[in-house]
């Protein structure tokens, strides 16, 4: 079980078959395949084989999609990367993951820029849409140009490594999630087959595709059974809606906040949607009242899930035509358990509080060069996920809280110590607590309590400082200046007690 043979078996069975539709532009499995192979062939060309990582700063397109099979064919591993991510983010992923090649859009040649000769690793840059002087990049013509090369793919197994995930540490430092090809294409097929999809459905690709969330439901599950993905660059509420009706899109993949955005488009109508018989929604927890709300204005049923990048990511989902309970994640998908413990991993009685764990094979092999980490997180075969929930007497699972204290903002994770680095790095920064905020739009907000040297230093000011090292999403959307942050005997910093002021 590998993501290759899930291709190659689409490729064989469905060659005439539309792979995926981008703007005017469209593929059939046989065209698909042959763009993969190409940039196999030329990725071997470039000295890239088993062991080595590509990195894909990419948006939505079908040049993320050919590049990723393409490395995956030539027996590399591939690290997807938020194109937006600062140089500072970017460099610390490339580094911690020793990439030889990235694949990027044009407009991340000036961080490349910066970072030449601080990436010994790092020997080529492949840009898309520009060009280049620089003899350490090359153009994307050249990586997917038809080659008579002899090449021969190297076997891949199972238990080799497909793809490193990078997911925002609780240190302050992201960790690489390794995730192989059995975990990936088990969790593929898994979905697939949960969510009783077909060769008929037409898959609307618009969650970012370096996003596991997308990756495994949008991308590699469709490709698994031989499915259409229809890309959109990005989310536009009109765009999606147009996109869904003129191409007859079946299956609807979203957060909740798209399914917010949508609902409050004016003019949508349920004549839009009329072609979807599947609408799924994770990444976040979706409010009850939402969900309800959009059901009862367009008469389309949202199965909700649950997952982590620490396994590949899905290991829950309400029925999509069995009995659905508003405010769960679901039950287990096929070939994953999830179980409810306490503080000495004891399973917990129906209706109890605990930390849901899972087992599975789509449970990563580890974090990349962190033993201790890893340690901590698979413990006897099980992924501890951190989460706090409890399960019904139908095995229904309803996450109460969190046990780490992220923050999810439009689906996207953000972790406070990450940030509250970010913070301190500011020379006029005392004292800074990172928690989030409830938002209608995006679910949360990051805000930040700060105690600061002097008020010279300004909301704006700080925000600024954050935008340098900082994804856009994880930017402190407002920052509160206080004289002294909450602590408990001991001298450590109460989130909670900053939650208490909020919820007030």
């Amino acid at each position: 079980m590998t993501l290759i043979k899930n291709l190659q078996r689409g490729a064989r069975q469905h060659p005439d078959a539309i792979a995926y539709l981008f703007e005017d532009q469209s593929a059939t499995y046989g065209e698909f395949y042959q763009s993969v192979k190409n940039t196999a062939v030329n990725l071997a060309g470039q000295g890239i084989g088993k062991g080595d990582t590509v990195a894909l700063l990419l948006g939505n397109s079908p040049h993320f999609l050919i590049t990723y099979y393409g490395a995956l064919l030539a027996g590399a591993a591939v690290v997807p990367i938020n194109p937006i991510y600062t140089p500072h983010e970017i460099s610390f992923i490339l580094q911690n993951s020793r990439t030889k090649l990235a694949v990027a859009a044009a407009p991340l040649l000036p961080a490349f820029e910066a970072l030449h000769g601080k990436l010994p690793d790092l020997q080529r840059v492949v840009l898309i849409g520009g060009t280049s002087e620089h003899d350490w990049t090359m153009p994307y013509e050249e990586l997917i140009a038809h080659s008579i090369a002899d090449f021969e793919a190297p076997a891949l197994e199972e238990d080799d490594i497909a793809v490193i995930l990078y997911t925002s540490g609780t240190t302050g430092v992201p960790k690489g999630a390794m995730l192989t090809h059995q975990n990936l294409a088990s969790n593929a097929d898994s979905i697939a087959q949960y969510l009783t999809v077909n060769a008929e459905d037409r898959f609307v690709t618009v969650l970012p595709m370096f996003h596991v969330f997308c990756m495994t439901v949008c991308m590699n599950a469709p490709i698994a059974i031989g499915a259409s993905m229809i890309i959109i660059p990005r989310f536009s509420p009109t765009e999606v809606v147009r996109m869904i009706r003129e191409k007859h899109a079946t299956v609807f993949v979203g957060v909740p906040t798209m399914y917010n955005f949508i609902l409050q488009t004016p003019g949508v109508t349920p004549a839009d949607l009329d072609s979807l018989r599947i609408c799924i929604s994770g990444g976040a927890s979706l409010p009850v009242a939402l969900l309800h709300n959009f059901e009862e204005k367009f008469n389309k049923k949202i199965s909700e899930g649950y997952g982590l990048s620490e396994a590949s990511p899905v290991t829950a989902f309400n029925p999509v035509d069995g009995v659905r309970k508003p405010g769960s994640i679901g039950v287990d998908i096929p070939g994953v358990r999830n179980k409810i413990v306490d503080e000495e991993g004891e399973e917990l009685p129906r209706g109890q509080v605990g930390e849901l764990i899972v087992q599975g094979p789509n449970v990563m092999k580890g974090y990349l060069n962190l033993p201790e980490e890893t340690a901590m997180t698979l413990q006897n075969g099980w992924l501890h996920t951190g989460d706090m929930a409890y399960m019904d007497e139908d095995g229904y699972i309803f996450i109460v809280d969190r046990k780490k204290d992220l923050i999810i903002v439009g689906g996207y994770n953000v972790y406070p110590r990450e940030v509250e680095e970010v913070l301190y790095h500011h020379p006029q920064v005392v004292e800074a607590a990172v928690i989030g905020a409830p938002d209608e739009n995006q679910g949360e907000i990051v805000q930040a309590y700060v105690v600061r040297q002097d008020d010279s230093l300004t909301e704006e000011a700080l925000r600024e400082h954050c935008r340098s090292e900082l994804a856009k999403y994880k930017v402190p959307h407002s920052i509160v200046f206080i004289k002294e942050l909450p602590k408990n005997t001991t001298g450590k910093i109460l989130r909670r007690a900053l939650r208490d002021v909020i919820a007030r």
